[in-house]
């Protein structure tokens, strides 16, 4: 069961448009963001994060890097990327339904895989849902191909997309996550 939240109040940034690319600052996530990001993964996420896993998460910078998404002085998205073994995992990325199509994701990706590299990955993994295609568009241009499945793995039952990047530690996984950052047609998660 879901429960819905209440609207939020009217801010004063512009509606986003979605044929525009927004410039945000990205920046490293910390506890005084989680009531922001909450709300987003809460309206993101049939099956959301909670306060504590987010708190965890961040407890963790050993191994895990999360950043948000500035525009002004909202937050309009979040990621997060977990490094072990030379393996980085994408664990989430979200973007305020307003805000999506505008390269916001594009922005948070490009800052998770320049994250993992810098933690000594050389290969990427994460999980999409299965009718998620324009996020899978998205990984695909930073190299993520599908490898298989992972039946029922969502709590709603939708299987899962299990998607790997290979050589991310490669000078050309460099110049492509160059390329990604020079993209300005928004058309990203």
């Amino acid at each position: 069961m879901t429960t819905e939240l209440p609207s939020a109040p009217p801010t004063a940034l512009p509606p986003a448009d979605p044929a525009a690319p927004i410039s945000v600052q990205i920046v490293p996530m910390t506890a005084e963001h989680i009531d922001a990001v909450l709300a987003i993964e809460r309206a993101s996420a049939p099956h959301p994060w909670t306060r504590g896993i987010f708190q965890d998460e961040l407890a963790h910078r050993d191994s895990r890097s999360y950043f948000v998404a500035l525009l002004s002085a909202e937050i309009v998205g979040f990621g997060g990327v977990l490094v072990q073994v030379g393996e980085a995992h994408i664990t989430n990325i979200a973007v305020v339904d307003r805000f999506r199509r505008n390269g916001i994701a594009r922005t948070l990706m490009i800052r998770l895989m320049a994250a993992a590299v810098s933690g000594s990955a050389t290969a990427a993994t994460l999980e999409v849902r299965t009718s998620n295609v324009g996020a899978q568009r998205m990984y695909h241009r930073f190299g993520f191909v599908p490898a298989g499945v992972r039946p029922r793995y969502y709590p709603d039952g939708e299987d899962a997309v299990i998607m790997w990047a290979d050589e991310i530690a490669s000078p050309f996984y460099t110049e492509r996550l160059a390329a990604l950052a020079q993209r300005s047609d928004g058309d990203t998660k």
